[in-house]
């Protein structure tokens, strides 16, 4: 008599639903740090842009224009008014705006809110101005 030594087909399906119901479980535990981790680095990059920006500020007097955006970070603007001083590496440590965490644009806002000479915000997990949550906006001055 010779002896098989494989699986059946019911040994495979009931292996493959046990790996799938901890894949499961896996992915909802870490689906809220997921949210919170990208959250989170939007504060931080909101932040970056503020500091960037106010030593814009500093060394030309007003901050970039609308239609300059946030790319008078990365490389000297051409559109009037042309920053009398510009940095060769720029203001940020990046060859390019970065996206949100979401990789949506962030919004660039000038005036800011308040007196506020710019604002830069991420709408959040939405991508929708308000929101609670994960959808909460990010901004310069909240």
């Amino acid at each position: 008599m010779k002896r098989r030594s494989a699986f059946t087909l019911m040994e495979v399906l009931v292996a493959l639903a046990i790996v799938a119901i901890l894949a499961g479980a896996a992915g909802l535990a870490v689906l809220p740090n997921l949210q919170k981790g990208k959250y989170r680095g939007a504060q931080f990059q909101v932040a970056q842009f503020k500091s960037a920006l106010e030593q814009y500020l500093l060394d030309n007097g007003a901050p970039p224009t609308r239609q300059q955006g946030l790319a008078a970070l990365v490389a000297a603007p051409t559109l009037p008014p042309v920053p009398a001083s510009f940095p060769a590496g720029g203001y940020l440590d990046k060859l390019e705006v970065p996206l949100d965490p979401w990789g949506r644009e962030y919004a660039y806002l000038v005036p800011g809110p308040a007196g506020k000479p710019f604002d830069v915000v991420c709408y959040g997990a939405d991508g929708e101005e308000g929101g609670d949550g994960w959808d909460a906006d990010v901004s310069c001055w909240k």
